[in-house]
């Protein structure tokens, strides 16, 4: 049966875009641009959480008919939370950091839609594990000069040439890229049942 209720993607990221759509989901896209600064002694997974909270909050407040998804994504190392780079100094610095080691990346996924006139949200999030091998001062000069590390958490993009970077992931590839599949099909479809599809 199809869907009757919208779909809406509070990101412009086109990774997620093509993760939906292939559990069958051609969701609506608009951004919510709002303040990503992280609070003062506020965690990894806190940080997230809020983020694809108050993400999808936004934007269901701006189309309450419509089951809107917000998602956040983090790579940690350490506590330290190292976000998308500003510059190529900032790149270059993040993937030293990342080098040889293992980190973690935190997806945080919340949907929220409306039943009757009841608000309801759920918020899922999934942690996976990726090994950097060491990086040699020209690998990391390649990498940063392809473009490819801005606008990505962590200065790296695991599903394009960043690949070559992770010598192995511990979990789900889909969390690394910026959705967990299986955990955002579950909530979907939850979602959109609750409202009556």
């Amino acid at each position: 049966m199809t869907s009757t209720v919208r779909v809406v993607l509070a990101s412009r990221s086109p990774r997620r875009i093509e993760l939906l759509s292939r559990i069958g989901h051609a969701a609506e896209v608009i951004p919510a641009d709002i303040d990503e600064t992280q609070h003062q002694s506020e965690s990894a997974v806190d940080y997230v959480r809020r983020m694809s909270r108050e993400k999808a909050s936004v934007i269901h407040e701006r189309c309450p008919d419509a089951v809107v998804l917000g998602a956040d994504t983090c790579v940690e190392l350490d506590g330290v939370v190292h976000g998308q780079p500003a510059n190529r100094d900032e790149a270059v610095q993040t993937l030293r950091t990342l080098s040889g080691r293992t980190h973690n990346v935190h997806t945080a996924v919340t949907v929220i839609w409306t039943q009757g006139s009841r608000t309801k949200s759920e918020t899922l999030i999934d942690t996976a594990r990726v090994t950097f091998q060491p990086l040699s001062d020209h690998l990391l000069q390649w990498y940063v000069d392809t473009g490819e590390p801005f606008g990505k958490a962590g200065a790296y993009a695991i599903q394009g040439q960043g690949g070559v970077l992770a010598t192995r992931v511990q979990g789900a590839m889909s969390t690394v890229v910026g959705l967990p599949l299986r955990q955002t099909a579950g909530l979907l479809s939850l979602a959109l049942a609750d409202s009556g599809c």
